[in-house]
C-alpha cells in the first residue's frame, strides 16, 4: 500500500519502524523459541503439566516485559532514531508509526509464548489460523486505512495494532479450549510457577537465545541503516528487495518450526532414530523449496517489484539488484534449519556462539566489500552472512543426542 503512494521517503518510513519493532519485539523472540523446545521436551517426555507451566511463566514474563516497552516509548524511539540515518521526513513518518503500534507490545509479545506453546505441543494448523487472520485482518486494514481514509503510515500502524489485537485473542481463545482438554492437571501455584531452579533454566536459555536474536537483528538493522546512508531511493529499494528475503524466510521457517517441535519431542523421548530421520527429512524438504523460491524469484521477480511500488527510480534501482533475491534461499537455507534444530534441542549456548561468530564475519565482510563494490557489497555481505550462520552451526550439529 504505502509502495504505491509515490513517495520513497514512505517506504523508507516503514523500513525504520520495522527494524525498530524488530528490536523490541523480535529481540524477545526467545519468548516463543524458548517455550516451543522446553515445552516440545516437556511432552515428548509425557509431563504436560510442566508444559503448562513453561507456557505461564514465558506468558508472566511477556507481560512485565511489554508493559515496560510502553512506559519507556519515548526514550526507546528517541535513542533508536539517533542510531538510523534516515532523512528528515523518514523520521518523522517513523516517528508516527512507532507511536502507534507500541501500544501492542505486551499482546504482540504475549502472543509470542501462545505460539511457543502450540508449537511445541504440535498444534501447528492453530498457528496457521491465527496467522491467517493477523495477516488477513492486516491488508484489509491497511486497505481500508491506507487507501480508503488516505491516512497513509499511520494507516498501516493502526492496522497492524488492531490486527495483532484479534490475533491474540484468538490465540487465548485457542489455548483456553486446548489446556480445557486436560481437566487432570493440578492447578499451577505461586511456588511452582516461581520455583527458583526452573526459572534459572528458562532464563539461561532465554538468555543465550535473546543475545542470538539481537545479534541478527542488528545485523538486519545495520543492513538498513547503510541504505539510509545512501539516499531514500536505495533504502526504498532495499526495502522492496528485502519482501522476497522475508518471504522465502517465512517458507524456509516452516521446515525450522517442524524441526523444533519434532526435534525436542525425540530430545523429551530420549529417540535417537526418531531425531536423525527429522534432521534428515527437514533438510531435504528444505533445499528442494528454497531452489523453488530461487526459479520463482528468477521468474517473477521484476514483476512483484512493479507490483510492490510504482515509484520509476526504485524500479529502475531493483533491477540491479535483484540478483541477490535469486541467490538468497539457497544461501539462508541452511541456517533456518539449523536453528530450528538447535532450539529443539534447547542447545543455545552453542547457537549464541554461532551467532557471534557469523556477526564477526559479517562486519569483516560489510568493512571490506561496501566500499569496493557499494550496494552490490552490502547484499553481498549479507549472503555471506546467511552461509556463515549455516556453517557454524553445522559445526555443532554432533553435539546434539537424544541419548
Amino acid at each position: 500500500m504505502i509502495g504505491n503512494l509515490g513517495d520513497a521517503a514512505l517506504i523508507g518510513a516503514i523500513a525504520v519502524g520495522g527494524v525498530i519493532f524488530s528490536f523490541l519485539y523480535w529481540g524477545f523472540g526467545f519468548l516463543r523459541m524458548g517455550t516451543t523446545g522446553l515445552v516440545a521436551q516437556a511432552v515428548g517426555a509425557g509431563d504436560m503439566y510442566l508444559a503448562k507451566i513453561t507456557f505461564l511463566r514465558a506468558a508472566v514474563l511477556a507481560a512485565v516485559i511489554g508493559i515496560t516497552l510502553i512506559v519507556f516509548q519515548y526514550p526507546i524511539l528517541e535513542f533508536a532514531l539517533t542510531l538510523i540515518d534516515g532523512s528528515r521526513e523518514v523520521e518523522s513518518a517513523a516517528m508516527t508509526y512507532f507511536q502507534i503500534r507500541i501500544w501492542s507490545a505486551p499482546l504482540n509479545l504475549a502472543s509470542l509464548a501462545i505460539m511457543g506453546y502450540l508449537l511445541g505441543t504440535q498444534h501447528a494448523t492453530q498457528i496457521l489460523l491465527i496467522q491467517i487472520v493477523l495477516n488477513g485482518t492486516n491488508i484489509i486494514l491497511d486497505f481500508l486505512f491506507v487507501v480508503g481514509f488516505e491516512w497513509g503510515v499511520a494507516g498501516v500502524a493502526y492496522a497492524t495494532l488492531i490486527a495483532e489485537f484479534i490475533a491474540f485473542m484468538l490465540g487465548m481463545t485457542i489455548l483456553t479450549r486446548i489446556l480445557s482438554r486436560q481437566p487432570n492437571l493440578p492447578r499451577v501455584s505461586i511456588q511452582k510457577l516461581l520455583d527458583l531452579s526452573a526459572l534459572r533454566h528458562m532464563f539461561a536459555v532465554n538468555r543465550d537465545l535473546m543475545i542470538r536474536t539481537l545479534c541478527l537483528i542488528f545485523a538486519f538493522a545495520m543492513f538498513t541503516n547503510q541504505g539510509a546512508k545512501n539516499g531514500d531511493v536505495l533504502l526504498a529499494t532495499n526495502a522492496i528487495l528485502m519482501q522476497f528475503v522475508t518471504f522465502s524466510a517465512f517458507f524456509l521457517d516452516g521446515f525450522a518450526l517442524a524441526g523444533e517441535s519434532l526435534v525436542g519431542h525425540a530430545m523429551g523421548a530420549r529417540s535417537k532414530q526418531t531425531l536423525q530421520k527429522t534432521i534428515r527429512h527437514i533438510f531435504e524438504l528444505g533445499v528442494v523449496t528454497a531452489c523453488a523460491l530461487s526459479l520463482l524469484f528468477f521468474t517473477i521477480g521484476g514483476i512483484v517489484v512493479t507490483i510492490l511500488t510504482n515509484v520509476p527510480a526504485i524500479i529502475s534501482a531493483s533491477e540491479e539488484y535483484l540478483v541477490w533475491v535469486y541467490i538468497a534461499p539457497v544461501a539462508a537455507v541452511w541456517c533456518y534449519i539449523l536453528d530450528g534444530i538447535f532450539i529443539g534441542a534447547t542447545r543455545t549456548n552453542e547457537m549464541r556462539n554461532a551467532m557471534l561468530f557469523s556477526l564477526l564475519v559479517y562486519l569483516l565482510s560489510f568493512f571490506t566489500l561496501d566500499p569496493l563494490l557499494g550496494n552490490h557489497g552490502l547484499w553481498l555481505s549479507l549472503m555471506i552472512y546467511f552461509l556463515a550462520r549455516g556453517v557454524s552451526l553445522a559445526w555443532y550439529l554432533p553435539r546434539i543426542s537424544a541419548t
